[in-house]
């Protein structure tokens, strides 16, 4: 009798206990303290490549902003703010790479790169200058023409991740 009872309690004891131990990740959100950081100011990112396809500014710059306001609670402003990000588009390249034995490219990448300016005005040594890139293939028997607003919409979102991890989300 003493065993059963010993053994229900020690059950019970190990189901309150794993009930109340609760590990938890946030890997698309903020790692930012509301209380010091109320504002954001984001610029415009200008087109320095030597290629330039002009809609990819507005595709970038409506991922970047939309990606913020979904995954914080910053505020976006012009002018002074408490975390400021500008930057320019720096590359947009096509590059063969899958070569057939006719010496003719079979697919081909676009790249897209980045520059990007991250300053904390409430914390010093958190300010970043950084390029991210990224790319996508697409088969070269397809036109550019067919496929580029896809590949850059991609290409832009894959950008925003990584700009947003590598300064507000803080990893």
């Amino acid at each position: 009798m003493k065993s059963t009872l010993l053994k229900i309690v020690v059950a019970l004891l190990m189901v309150f206990t794993w009930q109340s131990c609760r590990i938890s990740y946030k890997f698309n959100g903020a790692a930012l303290d509301y209380n010091v950081y109320k504002t954001i100011s984001v610029s415009e990112f200008p087109i320095r490549a030597a290629l330039v396809y002009p809609p990819l500014q507005q595709t970038f710059e409506n991922e970047l902003l939309d990606y913020i306001t979904r995954n914080t609670r910053l505020r976006t402003v012009d002018g002074n703010s408490d975390l400021e990000m500008s930057g320019e588009i720096t590359g947009y390249t096509l590059t063969p790479q899958a070569v057939t034995e006719d010496a003719y490219a079979s697919r081909t990448r676009l790249t897209i790169s980045v520059r990007v300016k991250y300053t904390d005005n409430r914390a010093e040594g958190k300010d970043i200058d950084q390029t991210f890139s990224a790319y996508r293939d697409f088969d070269s028997s397809e036109m550019l023409t067919d496929v580029q607003d896809e590949l850059c919409q991609q290409i832009a979102e894959e950008l925003v991740d990584l700009i947003f991890n590598a300064t507000l989300g803080n990893w």
